[in-house]
C-alpha cells in the first residue's frame, strides 16, 4: 500500500480516482484550491488543507489538471517536484503549452512528421476575417489561451464560403474582444472524430493504447452548446496506424521532457488520413473516470508504478465502455440564481443498492449524524446506511454513470439501466453516447485500415 496526495489547484476533478485508490486500501489525501469547491467529495475520500506540507509523506503526488492561475501551470509545479525527488503524475511547461497554445502544439507534431489540418494563428479578429475572406472555405473557430475554457467559444462552421465565419468573429469581436486574446482558424475537414490516448511514465507509452470518443455538444444528435463533456465512449487495443501516425511520433519527444500522466490528442480520421485537431496534456473529464472503470488491474498500482517510470502490465476490460455524464441545471453555464433554486445541495436517490457503475463529479456524501459543510445542517443517525449524497460545488455535474460491454450497444444499455435507477430532480444527459459507432463510425474506421485487433 502507499499514500497518494491528489492535488486540485484549480476546479475540483480528480475526487473520484481518489475514490477508487482509497477503496483499494491505500491511503489518499485530496487537496482543492478553490473555496467554492471545498465540500467536493466530503464523506468519500479524506481532504487536507495545505499539500505541500503533505508532501514529504506522499509517494506519489497526482495533479489533476494543467490551471492552476497567473503565470505557472502544473507542470511546472510537477517539474520542480521532480527535481527534488517527488514521484508526480503531472506534465511540464512545455507539455502544459501543447494545450494553452494550439500553434505551438502544431508546430509540435510538424517537426515531428505529423500531418496537420492547413491552420493560422491570429491575435487581431480583422486580420482573421481577412483571411477568410481572401480565403474562402469552411473553418474552425478555436479560441487560445485560458478563454478556451469557455467551451461555447469553439465554433465549427458550416457554410463552404466562411461567411458564417465571418459572422462569428465579427460578434465575438465585440462581444469577447477584451478578453479573447487570440485564436486559431482550422480548415474544416469531414471524418470520424477519435480520440488516441496513452499513459506516459516518463520514458515511453503504457499499452494498450485508449481510444475514444468525446460526446461534447449538450443535447442528443450533437445539437446545442459546447460542453467540456457530456459523455465519452472508448475501447483499447495495440499500437495500431492511427497511434503510430499521431501519438507514437511524438513519444521520443514527451521522453525528453519527462512527461507522466495521460496524454490525448483529438483527430479527424477519413479515408485520405489523420489529422489531428488538439492535445489534451492532462486526465480528460469524464475520460479518465471510464477508463480507471474498464481497469481489471489496480489504479493505485498503476499510477504508483506510472510515477516512478515503470510498466504497470495494465489490464483492461476487453470491449467497450461507455460513460453518461449526468448534469443539473444551470450546466454548462453559470447562474448562481438558477443553481441555488434547482441544484445546490440536492439529495441524490437510488433505486437500487447497487453502487456499481456510479462514480462523483461534483458530489458529497453526509454522514451519518454528520454536519453538512455548506449548509451546517446536522444528518440525524440512521438517515441512511452510507450518508446521504448529495450535489456539492457549483458547476451542477453530480456524477459519472459507466457501462461496460462485449459490444457498444451492450454497454450502453449497462450504462443506461444505471442513469434509470437514479433519481435527482431536474437532472437532465445525452441519451446517444455511444450510438456514432453503432451507426457507422466504427465500420468506417475498419473499412480505412486504421484499427489493428482490440486488446
Amino acid at each position: 500500500m502507499a499514500n497518494f496526495l491528489f492535488c486540485s489547484l484549480d476546479a475540483a476533478l480528480i475526487g473520484d480516482v481518489a475514490w477508487q485508490v482509497s477503496r483499494e486500501g491505500h491511503d489518499v489525501r485530496y487537496y482543492i484550491e478553490a473555496d467554492s469547491d471545498q465540500e467536493i467529495a466530503d464523506g468519500f475520500v479524506p481532504k487536507t488543507d495545505d499539500w505541500r506540507r503533505d508532501l514529504d509523506w506522499a509517494d506519489v503526488v497526482v495533479f489533476d489538471d494543467i490551471w492552476v492561475g497567473g503565470d505557472i501551470g502544473t507542470g511546472e509545479l510537477a517539474r520542480e517536484l521532480r527535481a527534488e525527488g517527488h514521484a508526480v503524475v503531472g506534465g511540464t511547461p512545455n507539455t502544459d503549452a501543447l494545450e494553452e497554445d494550439r500553434g505551438y502544439a502544431m508546430e509540435v507534431l510538424e517537426d515531428h512528421g505529423v500531418n496537420t489540418i492547413e491552420h493560422h494563428v491570429f491575435e487581431d479578429f480583422d486580420a482573421g476575417i481577412k483571411h477568410v475572406q481572401e480565403n474562402p472555405a469552411p473553418y474552425v473557430i478555436k479560441p487560445l489561451g485560458e478563454v478556451q475554457n469557455v467551451k461555447r467559444l469553439l465554433y465549427v462552421g458550416n457554410e463552404d464560403d466562411g461567411s458564417d465565419i465571418v459572422d462569428v468573429l465579427e460578434a465575438y469581436k465585440k462581444a469577447w474582444g477584451h478578453r479573447m486574446k487570440g485564436f486559431q482558424l482550422q480548415r474544416k475537414v469531414e471524418g470520424v472524430e477519435i480520440a488516441v490516448c496513452g499513459f506516459f511514465n516518463g520514458e515511453s507509452f503504457v499499452e494498450p493504447i485508449n481510444f475514444n470518443f468525446e460526446h461534447k455538444k449538450l443535447f442528443p444528435g450533437n445539437i446545442g452548446p459546447s460542453t467540456g463533456e457530456m459523455g465519452t465512449s472508448m475501447f483499447w487495443a495495440g499500437r495500431n496506424e492511427l497511434f503510430a501516425e499521431t501519438l507514437g511520433k511524438v513519444e521520443g519527444w514527451l521522453a525528453d521532457e519527462g512527461y507522466v500522466g495521460s496524454i490525448d490528442i483529438n483527430c479527424i480520421v477519413n479515408e485520405d488520413g489523420i489529422y489531428p485537431l488538439e492535445f489534451t496534456p492532462r486526465f480528460g473529464y469524464p475520460t479518465i473516470t471510464l477508463q480507471v472503470e474498464s481497469f481489471e488491474s489496480g489504479t493505485g498500482q498503476f499510477f504508483l508504478d506510472l510515477a516512478n517510470g515503470r510498466d504497470p502490465g495494465l489490464e483492461v476490460h476487453r470491449g467497450y465502455q461507455v460513460a453518461v455524464r449526468v448534469v443539473l441545471p444551470p450546466f454548462p453555464f453559470d447562474d448562481q440564481k438558477t443553481y441555488d433554486e434547482n441544484s445546490r445541495n440536492a439529495a441524490v436517490v437510488f433505486g437500487s443498492d447497487s453502487r456499481e457503475g456510479i462514480h462523483i463529479e461534483d458530489a458529497k456524501r453526509v454522514s451519518v449524524a454528520g454536519t453538512d459543510r455548506a449548509t451546517g445542517e446536522r444528518s440525524e443517525p440512521g438517515a441512511a446506511v452510507d450518508g446521504q449524497w448529495r450535489v456539492a460545488g457549483e458547476s451542477g455535474m453530480p456524477l459519472v454513470v459507466t457501462g461496460k460491454g462485449e459490444t457498444m450497444q451492450a454497454a450502453r444499455e449497462q450504462a443506461y439501466e444505471r442513469v434509470d435507477d437514479i433519481l435527482i430532480p431536474n437532472c437532465y444527459y445525452r441519451d446517444d453516447i455511444g450510438e456514432r459507432w453503432i451507426d457507422g463510425d466504427g465500420d468506417r474506421l475498419q473499412a480505412w485500415g486504421y484499427l489493428g485487433p482490440a486488446v
